[in-house]
């Protein structure tokens, strides 16, 4: 599961409006932008810590001279206090809903944490599964080439590239 930087202006719309048109959220219409842009910046920081969590954990690989990315990233976080591996889905809607209750755009919050959760889930899940899609279709694009093969990787990486700016989810 990922979000891509160029995913998030169109989640943080789709958030505000299922939240402010769902009533769980009372905004008044001229600070409907300034709740997006607060949505924004909680997306952007989940996007932030995770790459520094990778970036730190490729470090330590390098000066240890093996192990696995994910599971030093997994313990990094462990010790950073940050539920950001296991369950990203569950951090991000946490940072929101906090976000929600600080935020001097907000009027009122209306629902339950568990009712938000519930709305909220789906929508960010279905946006951070985008990259078993690009898989598939960068997939589709290639199989006339062997799997496995040298020029496979090669041409799957340039396919998956150019899908990635096509669509713009490019970090």
């Amino acid at each position: 599961m990922r979000l891509y930087s160029g995913q998030v202006p169109v989640v943080a719309s789709e958030l505000q409006t299922l939240l402010t048109e769902g009533g769980d959220l009372e905004v008044t219409p001229e600070n409907l932008p300034e709740v997006e842009k607060d949505i924004e910046s909680v997306l952007r920081e989940f996007i932030r810590l995770n790459r520094e969590l990778v970036d730190e954990s490729r470090d330590l690989i390098a000066q240890r001279g093996r192990g696995s990315i994910g599971r030093m990233k997994r313990k990094l976080a462990k010790q950073k206090g940050l539920d950001i591996v296991d369950d990203p889905v569950g951090y991000i809607i946490n940072q929101l809903i906090e976000t929600f209750f600080h935020s001097h755009f907000v009027e009122e919050v209306y629902s339950l944490d568990r009712e938000m959760r519930r709305k909220m889930a789906p929508l960010l899940k279905k946006h951070m599964d985008v990259e078993e899609e690009l898989d598939e279709e960068v997939r589709d694009k290639i199989k006339n080439l062997e799997e496995g093969s040298q020029a496979w990787e090669i041409e799957y990486e340039k396919a998956m590239g150019k899908l990635k700016r096509t669509k713009k989810l490019e970090d």
